[in-house]
C-alpha cells in the first residue's frame, strides 16, 4: 500500500538516498529542505516523477501535511557546517524535532529520528552500546550538534510517554557515499578529494584515531527496517558498520585506489575529537536482522568513481 511519507532534509547526502529508496517503492514522498547543506542536485532525477513533491522549508518553523511516516534527518551533520552557525544547529536539532514530533501527534503517524553516534561524546566504553550514556563536553565546539541530538532524543521519548507518539530512534555511526558534499568537512571526501587534486592528505593527530564506516546504502536499508519494525521497539539502536579502521589505514586505502601522489601530512587534533567510534549492532541485528553488507573497499571504490565526476564539471 503506497504510504504518504515526509522527509526533512531530503535533499541532504542521506536524505537524497533515502527519497530515492522510498519513491522507487511507490510511496508519495515529500522532500522538505532549506538548502542550507542539501542541493536540488541530489534529488533532480526524482524531480518530474509522479510520486515526488520538493518543498522548500526550514523545520525551525511549524509544517502542516497529511502524512503516514516522518523521518526526520533535517540537521547540519558535517562539523564545518554545524560549527558555522551553532545556534542554528541546535535550533534545527531541538525546534525541528518539537514541531515534527508535533506533526505525529496531530496525524497520529509514525516518525523516526535520525540521532548520532555523537551522542556518545568521545567515548570511555568501546565498542559503543546504546546501553552507554555518553561522555560528552556541553561547552565545546562541537557541542550544539552533540547535545542538540541528545536533547531530541529526549524530546522522543517524552512525546512518546505523555503523548503516545510512535516514535523509532536510531544512531547513525559515520555514513559515506556517493552525493556526500566535496567540502564538507567529512574525513572520507576530505581524503578522496584531495587524493584526487594531488594534494597533502590531512591527518588530524597521530592519525590512530579510529572510525567505522558505513555505506549509505546499508544505511538506508537499516531506516527503513526500523521504521517497518514493531511499535514495541522504539530504539535507539546504532546503526552502523563494526569494521574499525584508523585514520592512518584510511589515508593509505584512498591513496593506492586512486593511484594519486599524495602525500600524508600531520595536523593537531581539533578540540573534543573522538579518539575511538564503533558501533556495538547487537541490537540491530537481533530486533531488525541487520547488518551492513558493503565492505569498505568497495563503498570506496564506488564513492571515488562518484567524485572523479564531480571534479570533471
Amino acid at each position: 500500500m503506497m504510504k504518504r511519507i515526509l522527509v526533512t532534509g531530503g535533499a541532504g547526502f542521506i536524505g537524497s538516498h533515502l527519497c530515492e529508496r522510498l519513491v522507487n517503492e511507490g510511496n508519495d514522498v515529500i522532500c522538505l529542505d532549506n538548502f542550507y547543506t542539501g542541493s536540488k542536485e541530489n534529488v533532480w532525477h526524482l524531480i518530474g516523477r509522479p510520486n515526488f513533491e520538493i518543498v522548500r522549508h526550514d523545520v525551525c518553523q511549524p509544517y502542516w501535511a497529511e502524512v503516514d511516516e516522518i523521518y526526520n534527518l533535517a540537521c547540519p551533520a558535517s562539523p564545518v557546517y554545524y560549527q558555522n552557525d551553532p545556534i542554528q544547529t541546535t535550533k534545527t536539532s531541538v525546534f525541528g524535532a518539537y514541531h515534527m514530533l508535533g506533526l505525529a501527534r496531530r496525524t497520529k503517524c509514525k516518525i523516526l529520528q535520525t540521532s548520532t553516534s555523537e551522542v556518545y561524546g568521545d567515548p570511555s566504553v568501546h565498542p559503543q552500546p546504546e546501553s552507554y550514556w555518553g561522555n560528552v563536553n556541553t561547552i565545546g565546539i562541537r557541542s550544539c550538534y552533540d547535545e542538540g541530538k541528545r536533547c531530541a532524543e529526549t524530546m522522543f521519548f517524552d512525546y512518546h510517554r505523555l503523548h503516545g507518539v510512535r516514535i523509532k530512534v536510531i544512531r547513525i555511526f559515520n555514513t559515506y557515499g556517493p552525493r556526500m558534499a566535496q567540502n564538507d568537512g567529512r574525513v572520507v571526501s576530505n581524503f578522496i578529494m584531495q587524493a584526487l587534486r594531488g594534494e597533502d592528505i590531512t591527518i588530524y593527530g597521530d592519525g590512530q584515531q579510529t572510525r567505522s564506516f558505513q555505506y549509505v546504502t546499508d544505511l538506508i536499508e537499516g531506516m527503513v527496517r526500523m521504521m517497518n519494525s514493531g511499535d514495541d521497539f522504539l530504539g535507539p539502536v546504532n546503526i552502523g558498520n563494526p569494521g574499525e579502521f584508523t585514520m592512518l589505514e584510511l589515508a593509505e586505502k584512498v591513496i593506492a585506489m586512486t593511484g594519486s601522489k599524495s602525500k600524508i601530512v600531520f595536523r593537531p587534533l581539533p578540540s573534543d575529537d573522538p579518539k575511538m567510534r564503533r558501533p556495538d549492532i547487537t541490537l540491530a541485528k537481533s530486533k531488525l536482522d541487520w547488518a551492513p553488507k558493503v565492505p569498505l573497499d568497495e563503498g570506496l571504490a564506488k564513492t571515488i568513481e562518484y567524485f572523479k565526476g564531480t571534479i570533471k564539471k
